[in-house]
């Protein structure tokens, strides 16, 4: 048959774009030291026919997608769909992408009211990071623990606290890096207050009554984007970053 006279056929149950697929038999590759041909001769088709296969996609040939899987060490619904809990990322950072410095006002407009960031604070034998949901109380971060819970260790200390968005389909995002101390909320009245203020319950669960206010001393963050973006930061006075 024609390779050129075949019309592609329908990605059956398909969730991701070809080029994501592409991205994953080229990352696996590397990983196992092939070349993409000596991929293609061990899942039994020409160079050429992968080719086919990656722009076609699963529904092209079912039973070579499968094979390519097995060559490269994944299942077939891992290389096609993607790891449902893998680390966000792509492989290569987009072509010509600038870092910008986000201005205070900029960071706290990312922050929000509310969200999920990382606490970073000293351990017994290193830093530990953790995730917590989080609420802005005028221009502070505020979260609650258990009271003998591993963030509540961060009170009395000088801490880190980190958000960010990343959207790995264009290789760009943000993040904002908050610095300073940390320290319970002591008042009842007070622990009351931000109760109201939160806009959703711990996802930990459980019970979680103790708040840590973390009061910040240096408040900076990074926007990274393709050339040609279209989001603009400036600084204060106007200028351009």
């Amino acid at each position: 048959m024609d390779m050129n006279m075949m019309a592609p056929i329908p990605w059956a149950g398909m969730t991701d774009e070809p080029e994501n697929i592409t991205r994953r038999v080229v990352a696996r590759c590397r990983r196992l030291g092939l070349t993409q041909n000596e991929a293609a001769a061990r899942a039994g088709m020409s160079p050429r026919y992968l080719g086919y296969l990656l722009d076609f996609g699963p529904g092209f040939d079912p039973g070579a997608m499968f094979r390519l899987a097995h060559v490269l060490g994944v299942s077939r619904e891992e290389l096609v769909e993607g790891r449902p809990d893998a680390s966000p990322g792509r492989p290569q950072a987009a072509r010509r992408a600038r870092l910008l410095r986000l201005t205070e006002e900029e960071c706290w407009e990312r922050l929000g009211t509310h969200g999920v960031g990382r606490i970073a604070l000293l351990g017994h034998h290193h830093p530990i990071v953790l995730p917590v949901n989080y609420t802005v109380d005028d221009h502070a971060i505020a979260y609650r623990t258990s009271d003998f819970g591993v963030a509540a260790t961060a009170a009395g200390s000088d801490v880190g606290f980190e958000v960010d968005r990343i959207n790995d389909a264009t290789s760009s995002g943000w993040s904002v890096l908050i610095g300073g101390g940390a320290d319970r909320v002591g008042d009842p009245a007070e622990a009351r207050r931000l109760d109201r203020l939160a806009a959703t319950a711990p996802w930990a669960g459980g019970a979680r009554h103790l708040w840590i206010r973390i009061a910040p001393e240096t408040v900076t963050g990074r926007l990274i984007q393709p050339a040609g973006g279209e989001e603009q930061t400036t600084r204060k006075d106007g200028g351009r970053l």
